[in-house]
């Protein structure tokens, strides 16, 4: 499978390395995203190689990545407008790294993960708001 989807979209491990770099090279600069990035992550070479994992998986099913960014993404202070800048940046991003298969291939992805993120936060939001005792809002 891995071999199949490098040779449909083009991609492969460097391109991918080059596309997150590139990407959060953007997102440490922004001044939306940047802030809430700074906060968080203190060894960013570190946090380059897990995302190159990630997104080995994510998009050539590697299964480099070993881990669960649900938990990690739902206590953010973030909004849909956050994982939407998220997204133009990707795609932007994406656009000029990758093929325009391998550009498509990674974008659809990058939505489906951001909206799974967004209603993660979502409802780690609503469960801190309802009531303790009583579990309603």
């Amino acid at each position: 499978m891995t071999a199949e989807a490098m040779a449909r979209t083009g991609l492969d491990e460097a391109v991918l390395t080059d596309l997150v770099h590139a990407f959060y090279a953007r997102v440490r600069t922004d001044p939306v995203l940047g802030p809430i990035f700074a906060e968080r992550i203190g060894d960013w070479g570190w946090h380059l190689e897990r995302m190159v994992d990630f997104w080995s998986s994510v998009a050539l099913m590697t299964g480099r990545y070993h881990g669960a960014p649900v938990p990690k993404h739902a206590g953010l202070p973030v909004t849909w407008a956050h994982f939407d800048r998220w997204l133009t940046l990707f795609q932007a991003t994406a656009e000029e790294v990758c093929t325009p298969e391998g550009a498509k291939h990674v974008i659809e992805r990058a939505e489906r993960i951001a909206r799974s993120l967004h209603m993660a936060s979502q409802e780690a939001i609503g469960a801190r708001t309802r009531c303790r005792s009583c579990g309603r809002g």
